[in-house]
């Protein structure tokens, strides 16, 4: 049982990088991928999110710089780059998108959300203050003799 399960593992070993994948290489023009990389750190990753299309390796943003690259082989500005990738995908792909009344939203709404979270935590404790009622004035003369009387 031993021997296949070491022949078993050897075999896995073996075949381990038989599926991983070559590099490619960068473009044959260094320039023109450098940037190609300029740009792509201005945009977001649609899958991601949370990273630019520099940075991530789904395979949408390797996508949106090979777009990237043909369009500045077509002679594309920056600027027209990132006017077409706004009017494709929205506001939303630029990694800092301005600030405007359509994203208002995503500049003010963490903000926003911050606020109305303090003003329920705040309504939350006030809440949970006792009320302290008030003793009768038979409840405070029975106070004062308890106090007053040394213990025995």
């Amino acid at each position: 049982m031993s021997k296949l399960l070491l022949s078993l593992v050897l075999l896995w070993a073996a075949a381990v990088p038989l599926g991983a994948q070559t590099a490619r290489p960068l473009a044959a023009d260094p320039a023109l991928e450098a940037r190609v990389l300029e740009i792509a750190h201005e945009l977001r990753c649609l899958v991601c999110q949370n990273e630019t299309i520099a940075a991530s390796h789904a395979d949408l943003a390797i996508d949106l710089r090979n777009q990237i690259r043909e369009q500045l082989l077509a002679g594309r500005s920056e600027r027209e780059i990132l006017d077409y990738m706004v009017q494709r995908y929205g506001d939303f792909v630029l990694y800092n998108p301005p600030v405007k009344p359509v994203t208002w939203l995503l500049w003010g709404g963490p903000f926003v959300l911050l606020l109305a979270m303090l003003a329920w935590l705040w309504t939350m404790l006030r809440r949970r203050r006792p009320d302290t009622p008030a003793l009768s004035a038979d409840e405070q003369r029975r106070a004062r003799e308890l106090l007053e009387t040394p213990p025995t």
